[in-house]
């Protein structure tokens, strides 16, 4: 079990803008950053950071907290491995306490799949380096490949032994169950046959963006027409192959910093670029790209260059992928190398300024790519020509930015010779055929699913209790810290005239001495249980320790609570999502001072309660008519205290700031 003392350390060094920026694209606004939720499919952020309060919170989503609540939710990781995670990043020493029996047992399959593909992640380098074979044939590929003993740690190769079942016996020996090994696709089972899946190949672990091995790919070293040349692990809880690429987790950084990315096809071409000095690379392992891999660069940088080999029978097929990349609102640019080249043997054969330089020169724009490719095809055919045009078209229509389209339509006119207006009239005419076939599936879908129409519910009405019980949360995780004057009003009598007066006096409190004691004056409870458990959770906290850190109090608060603390502190950071200063509009910032916004909020919730108390003595007289009178004098006495509360309020309200 990990230490206190570390799991402190942790939340005090960590940087919930630096752990997040790994795995989101993080662009500045005001004093927060915002980016794509990594959580859902969307084209304008809705993800906000604050490196002020330390939190984070998804607006698509609704998931928040803290850099350790992000690693849970976007890694799956545990509470102790998210803290392990942030000690390794940060560079601190993890102290570990005496674990007891419960601790040792594994938490769930998940995490069981996770440690044994660990072991086989360790396992398989182990064999290369320190064995015979693994020497002699594992070792040597990755050497005649070119690939340096750095490179070759750093991307974690291995081999696995040319026999049925060494890497399986090995796991049995150390205690792993066969069921995960079979679920990890490491194992082969049949009846009661086993066999190891990657025998007699060389290894290429798959990461996920924080680092976690999540299956594997194997090339076989041996012609053997029965087998495949490349394997990969098979889909299983912790993988799936649509939604990972190859060399992310060490491109990230990279990525972001160099705000382009590289797409290529093999894990080779991934290691070669990266040992040539290119380290913004990555691959989809060979499988046709997908939108769930698009969107996985997307958080990072909105600008993917692909690279092709010069085998120009593949090219058509690929590019496909490119209206994919353009489908998501992403910039693509095209690069192809020699007839007989792929950017494993190129890289290898040029240092990394020629490089660079090569793809500097040749990355073309992708219509001007795909113009290059299909007129090749059409030569002086005038059908094909047209076709292609329409091709190039129907790339245009699907790119939902509509600056870019008509960008693209005028470039596309000027390669191909055709005037602008027959391009955007058949733009036109795609755009009517996507609407009306979208229009015919939802109306197909609705008729479908055709229920009895229900009568038009009005809008649901605003809870003013919760409202102002959420607002009381507020306060006191933001300023329930602070010493402040606070100005009370007494009700006393007014030598000359006779009449009651408000009379100001004026006493210095901390915001939740001041908030706790009004709440204790009228024995007000919360009604909503999570605000009520928050409620004193703070009060106790701010009562012991003076030195209040919100970033503390998150991390000792369970994963609803955190959300729930995470969405009452980013409230206001929802609007800066909009850009409205950018549009013009200033949104009205708060003017109240803390003690003015302190006596305003608990007065609001005071004559709340007694309105809602007064109109329950009402409903008890119209069913009691007899022996009513004392609930009538409760009433007058509550309508004299609401009346006095009344008049407070429009003092505080009123007053000066």
């Amino acid at each position: 079990m990990i230490s206190q003392n570390t799991i402190a350390k942790v939340f005090e060094t960590s940087r919930v803008e630096e752990v997040i920026g790994d795995f989101v694209q993080l662009k500045k606004s005001g004093s927060n950053f915002k980016g794509l939720s990594p959580f859902t499919d969307e084209r304008s952020p809705s993800f906000m950071v604050s490196p002020v309060k330390q939190i984070w919170k998804d607006f698509s989503s609704g998931k928040g907290g803290n850099a350790v609540t992000f690693l849970m939710e976007h890694e799956h990781f545990t509470y102790p491995e998210a803290i392990k995670y942030l000690a390794k990043k940060y560079s601190i020493e993890i102290e570990e306490t005496e674990q007891t029996d419960e601790d040792k047992e594994v938490a769930n399959e998940r995490e069981s799949l996770y440690l044994v593909n660990e072991f086989a992640n360790s396992y398989f380098q182990k064999v290369m380096h320190k064995t015979d074979q693994g020497k002699a044939i594992g070792l040597s590929y990755f050497k005649e490949r070119g690939f340096t003993d750095e490179i070759i740690k750093k991307f974690q190769l291995g081999y696995s032994l040319d026999e049925w079942q060494a890497f399986t016996d090995e796991s049995l020996k150390q205690a792993y169950k066969i069921e995960f090994l079979e679920k990890t696709g490491l194992t082969i089972v049949k009846d009661e046959k086993r066999f190891d899946r990657f025998k007699g190949r060389v290894m290429f672990p798959i990461h996920s963006m924080s680092g976690r091995v999540l299956g594997f790919g194997g090339r076989i070293l041996v012609n053997d027409k029965k087998a495949a040349k490349y394997l990969n692990s098979p889909e299983s809880e912790v993988y799936h192959k649509s939604k990972v690429l190859y060399g992310l987790y060490f491109a990230k950084q990279s990525i972001a910093k160099e705000d382009n990315c590289y797409l290529v096809e093999g894990y080779t071409d991934v290691i070669q670029f990266v040992q040539t000095g290119v380290h913004n690379v990555v691959s989809s392992s060979g499988t046709a790209l997908t939108p769930e891999q698009i969107r996985l660069i997307n958080r990072l940088t909105s600008n993917i260059t692909v690279l092709f080999d010069g085998d120009a029978a593949g090219l058509r097929a690929s590019v496909r992928g490119i209206d994919l990349i353009l489908e998501q609102g992403m910039n693509v640019k095209v690069c192809t190398f020699p007839e007989g080249e792929d950017p494993d043997s190129f890289a290898k054969q040029n240092t990394l300024e020629e490089l660079k330089t090569y793809l500097d020169e040749n990355a073309q724009d992708f219509i001007s790519f795909k113009a290059s490719l299909l007129m090749k095809e059409a030569q002086n055919d005038p059908i094909k020509k047209a076709e292609t045009i329409r091709d190039m078209v129907n790339s245009i229509a699907i790119i939902p930015d509509a600056i870019k389209r008509e960008i693209y339509i005028q470039e596309c006119s000027k390669i191909m010779d055709i005037s602008e207006e027959v391009l955007f009239s058949t733009l036109a005419q795609i755009n009517k055929k996507n609407i009306t076939e979208a229009s015919k599936q939802v109306k197909t879908e609705q008729k479908a699913f055709e229920v009895i129409k229900t009568e038009k519910k009005s809008a649901p009405r605003i809870d003013r209790q919760y409202e102002l019980e959420r607002k009381i949360i507020e306060i006191l995780l933001l300023y329930g810290d602070k010493k402040e004057s606070f100005e009370d009003l007494v009700l006393k009598e007014n030598e000359k005239t006779g009449e009651l007066e408000l009379e100001p006096v004026i006493q210095e409190a901390h915001v939740y001495e001041k908030i706790y004691l009004d709440l204790q004056e009228d024995e007000m409870q919360f009604t909503n249980e999570n605000f009520k458990t928050l409620y004193y959770s703070l009060v106790d906290k701010l009562n012991q320790d003076q030195s209040f850190s919100i970033k503390e109090f998150i991390g000792q608060l369970n994963q609803d609570m955190a959300e729930e603390v995470t969405s009452i502190l980013m409230e206001e950071e929802r609007y800066a999502l909009h850009d409205w200063e950018r549009k013009h509009i200033i949104p009205k910032t708060k003017l109240k001072t803390i003690p003015q916004l302190v006596n305003q909020t608990v007065l609001s919730l005071r004559c709340y309660l007694i309105d809602k108390k007064v109109q329950d003595y009402q409903h008890e007289t119209t069913l009691e008519n007899a022996n009513s009178s004392g609930i009538l004098e409760d009433v007058k006495d509550y309508l004299g205290l609401k009346m006095l509360l009344s008049r407070k309020l429009g003092k505080v309200v009123g007053g000066r700031v």
